[in-house]
């Protein structure tokens, strides 16, 4: 906990700049965010305190104290509740076996019968299904693919998304509050690894510590058959499969993405099987 705690502090300290906090300007700052001892005066807690705390040699902080730094560091409700995770005090175990994420039969049903692109994903953003009509818009979305490893590696998955740099943003954010203080994760420990050696992108994200859940929102898609479409992205929770989401693409209707959906559904499945058996001559 301890590491975990400093290292959010310290991360979520340098993201506030002095005119934010209400800090006169005045002198040279050798960082753009806030000093430790500013953000202990603001806060009403003494420098050397603030300083163990972000050392972790103080386990057992108030929930006052900590709504406090919260404050000055302008945390909204997502980042204080993961703040306060970070000092709740559950004792870890030894490192646990990765549990398999099964989809329940009903929700491989419910799929099947969506007339939208659809998918299931886990926890860490693993496609574990999906529908034709998804694996038609991306052939990445198939069963076995991970979302947060084409988005930050693949180039052909970087390419249809126009806001590249906002998707990853989600993405990673959301990746820290699905975990919270869960990272002896085996699959947490793999995936991360495996990024922040591959990408410099995602290690710039993943130093932030930004916590945020995804919602539904619109996103927008190049597809390489029928161009520029703005479909609305819908994550819904399955009941009886804890940290599985159900995840439906949709076009408003009467649109022309709603068209080119349509389009995509009717005359794009061969050249989507083409597409699908390049992708996997690659891996």
């Amino acid at each position: 906990m301890s590491n975990d705690l400093g290292a959010f502090l310290s991360a979520r300290r340098a993201l506030v700049t002095p005119q934010q906090a209400g800090i006169p300007e005045g002198g040279v700052r050798r960082v753009p965010g806030l000093r430790r001892e500013e953000v202990a005066m603001l806060a009403g807690v003494s420098a050397d305190y603030y300083l163990r705390l972000e050392r972790g040699r103080d386990r057992n902080p108030s929930v006052q104290v900590l709504e406090s730094i919260a404050r000055v560091l302008q945390l909204d409700d997502e980042h204080l509740a993961y703040l306060l995770k970070l000092v709740a005090d559950t004792p870890r175990g030894r490192r646990r076996r990765q549990r398999k994420e099964t989809v329940p039969a009903g929700a491989l049903k419910l799929l099947d019968s969506l007339v939208q692109p659809a998918f299931v994903e886990g926890r860490y953003f693993d496609i574990l299904a999906s529908n034709s009509l998804a694996r038609a818009l991306s052939p990445r979305l198939a069963e076995g693919g991970n979302q947060l490893r084409d988005l930050f590696l693949n180039p052909a998955e970087q390419a249809m998304h126009p806001d590249w740099e906002n998707m990853t943003e989600c993405f990673v954010a959301n990746l820290r509050q699905a975990v919270g203080t869960d990272i002896d994760d085996t699959r947490f420990i793999e995936l991360t690894g495996e990024l922040s050696l591959a990408s410099a992108r995602f290690r710039q994200l993943w130093a932030r510590h930004e916590v945020r859940g995804q919602r539904g929102t619109p996103i927008r898609l190049n597809h390489p058959q029928v161009g520029e479409l703005t479909l609305n992205r819908e994550r819904l929770s399955i009941a009886g499969a804890d940290g599985l989401m159900l995840v439906v693409y949709h076009p408003d209707a009467g649109s022309s993405d709603a068209e080119k959906l349509t389009l995509l559904a009717s005359v794009g499945l061969p050249a989507i099987r083409e597409l699908q058996t390049v992708e996997h001559a690659r891996t």
